[in-house]
């Protein structure tokens, strides 16, 4: 695998060169990425918005933490208008009474995240995946690690288990023949794309930092690729950086262990057919073949680890749903490593 750092920024857009780093290398928001929230096109007044709406924006770019009353919102004339800037204040409230944005994204999960935009979700975890991958080197682990804030599309083809972007792919949907990589990645019943994607490989690993905002490489996760091997140190850092506990993880191509204590599915399809196999119900082999990677967890400490499951493996699983669709859940690791509540700046 490629181990050496490779050249240039990964991320870019992100934002996170707009943020400051504690002590412990975790992002510190400035006024500078809240300016960059704002110029999101979903908070910038359309040509058609009142005074009151033009003047609460301006107000924020020029001071990006100042306080809102809720009459200043309850003045805007269009009600979408209310319901978005509620929505976006209620986010930026609750993340700036956090120290870090790793402690504002646990203290987000843990305390319940109704009211808050996906997009904004997203972008936030799109931040601290930045921050855990800072100073990595391996560019199968970067393009793993894309899996935790970016859907995926996934193609099952003999000899390969394949995941691409699906913005990039639906951005660069058209008629007309596919190449190999690209039929393989269209919806049944849908038109032909012309996708024009690569897979990462050894050849092209070095330039993947100059392309990693483009999110244009596919990524091979098939048994023993190096692919599926990112997706562990991917997990791994992400663990380490924002939930605070270091761990082992290894593929594994089935779960065979007659103890079985715990598992954590990364998405929602993954969750539902581990939870049946534990339970002993029976599952389709179709359903079955939505698994796409399995890992196992081992703690290097064990004095947060639950007792129940101290010295037991716990099993991870990846998975696409029907449509064949890959929407990965990083929240799901706060509240299903079996590990004692931590505080929020874990």
């Amino acid at each position: 695998m490629n181990e050496l750092l490779l050249p240039g920024d990964i991320w870019v857009a992100s934002g996170h060169h707009l943020c400051d780093r504690d002590a412990s290398g975790r992002l510190v928001a400035t006024p500078d990425l809240w300016r960059a929230f704002l110029a999101r096109p979903e908070l910038v007044p359309p040509e058609e918005a009142c005074a009151a709406e033009r003047a609460l924006h301006a107000g924020l770019l020029a001071e990006p933490l100042r306080p809102v009353l809720p009459a200043a919102v309850a003045a805007l004339a269009d009600a979408d208008a209310r319901e978005n800037w509620a929505h976006f204040l209620g986010f930026r409230d609750r993340v700036a009474a956090r120290p870090t944005l790793e402690a504002a994204w646990l203290a987000l999960f843990r305390g319940g995240v109704a009211g808050i935009p996906p997009l904004f979700l997203q972008m936030l975890t799109h931040l601290v995946t930045r921050a855990a991958m800072e100073g990595v080197g391996d560019a199968f682990t970067l393009r793993a690690a894309e899996i935790l804030f970016r859907t995926q599309r996934a193609a099952i083809h003999p000899g390969a288990l394949l995941l691409a972007d699906e913005d990039y792919l639906d951005a660069r949907a058209g008629d007309g023949d596919l190449g190999a990589i690209g039929r393989l990645l269209t919806e049944a019943g849908a038109k032909p794309r012309e996708v024009g994607l690569e897979v990462l490989s050894e050849t092209n690993a070095a330039g993947y930092a100059r392309r990693s905002d483009a999110h244009d490489l596919a990524l091979d996760i098939a048994e023993g690729r190096p692919g599926q091997h990112g997706l562990a140190r991917a997990l791994e850092g992400f663990i380490g950086h924002v939930i605070g506990e270091a761990v082992a993880i290894r593929p594994v191509p089935v779960i065979e262990d007659a103890n079985w204590t715990w598992h954590v599915g990364l998405d929602a399809e993954a969750t539902s057919i581990a939870n049946d196999l534990w339970q002993g119900k029976q599952v389709k082999q179709a359903r079955l073949a939505r698994i796409l990677w399995l890992g196992v967890l081992g703690f290097a400490g064990t004095a947060r680890v639950l007792p129940r499951a101290a010295g037991r493996p716990v099993y991870l699983a990846l998975a696409m749903d029907a449509a064949q669709r890959v929407r990965a859940k990083p929240q799901n690791l706060v509240a299903g490593l079996p590990l004692v509540a931590a505080e929020d700046g874990a």
